[in-house]
């Protein structure tokens, strides 16, 4: 079977992720230790420990699911699980999991370019006033027409009927009451720390621009698909526009998985936590073969 890989997004984070991989195996010990050297705070005890206010900050979380997304990969590479993989991606943040994963910067350069991201991402957070919601059951063509006439924009399209809204804080407000009134199905506030994936994370993306200008990209191992368009990326030019461009841009994750299956991909396994990506896939076609690892115990499955 052909199998795709996919890496956790901020907001699958929990306290304590992690803490078994690295009691059992020397390859999560020493990413996690390496990583708490890099960083010069230890992301093993938030990850392990918490508390979840902590852990949740947007500065650790990405940090945290970074490093474990990536310790599962490198776990599973070892068990000589992996010789079917073609395609590797990720949602938002697990975009930069997937591009370590693929080869186009190695573990060191790839938790130096999240860890900025979270950085920048939490300073934009913390300048503006924005805010984000779900919007549950409603076709993309008509959330887009919603959007645009409410001054939002569409933040995450994860799985057909759940789409993610994003901008400030009073305009998301206001949203959230229209669509009640208007009869959509589930109309939901997140309790975010600011508008992901929108125009109130531009200087963020300046920043990361100015920062990715100067690490270098080489071109990817596996298939990897970018959530700025749902297509496959390729080019280490490309590559680099495409993380930049994401952090203002929608996550077109519904977009990639169905190009992956289309391009022959007939088994998708999540690396991450609470198998969130896993339950997108079932809920985009229930007929693709799919299963998650997360914990030592299911790399022993």
């Amino acid at each position: 079977m052909t199998t795709a890989l996919m890496f956790s997004g901020q907001g699958a984070q929990k306290v304590g992720m992690g803490k078994d991989l690295y009691e059992n195996s020397e390859i999560a010990r020493a990413l996690y230790d390496k990583a708490d050297e890099i960083l010069g705070w230890k992301i093993t005890e938030l990850s392990f420990e918490g508390p979840q206010e902590a852990l949740t900050e947007t500065k650790v979380c990405q940090v945290a699911l970074f490093v474990h997304g990536y310790a599962v990969f490198e776990i599973l590479k070892s068990q000589g699980k992996l010789d079917d993989v073609k395609v590797a991606m990720g949602l938002s943040l697990g975009e930069v999991t997937a591009y370590t994963a693929a080869g186009v910067f190695d573990f060191e350069t790839g938790l130096k370019v999240v860890a900025e991201r979270a950085r920048l991402m939490q300073e934009a957070c913390e300048a503006t006033n924005g805010s984000m919601a779900a919007v549950i059951g409603v076709e993309r063509e008509v959330v887009a027409s919603f959007c645009e006439e409410m001054g939002v924009e569409m933040a995450n399209l994860n799985c057909p009927g759940q789409i993610v809204i994003s901008g400030e804080a009073a305009k998301i407000e206001a949203a959230v009451a229209a669509g009640k009134e208007r009869g959509f199905r589930r109309v939901m506030p997140l309790d975010v720390a600011g508008a992901y994936h929108s125009r109130l994370m531009m200087p963020a993306r300046d920043g990361f621009a100015a920062f990715l200008a100067g690490i270098e990209f080489k071109a990817p191992q596996y298939t990897v698909f970018t959530n700025t368009t749902g297509k496959e990326v390729s080019e280490p030019n490309d590559l680099r526009e495409a993380l930049v461009k994401q952090v203002v841009s929608s996550v077109l994750w519904e977009d990639c998985m169905v190009n992956a299956a289309a391009g022959g991909v007939d088994l998708f396994w999540e690396l991450g936590v609470g198998g969130v990506l896993k339950g997108q896939v079932k809920r985009t076609n229930k007929d693709w073969a799919n299963a998650a690892f997360e914990t030592w115990a299911d790399l022993q499955s």
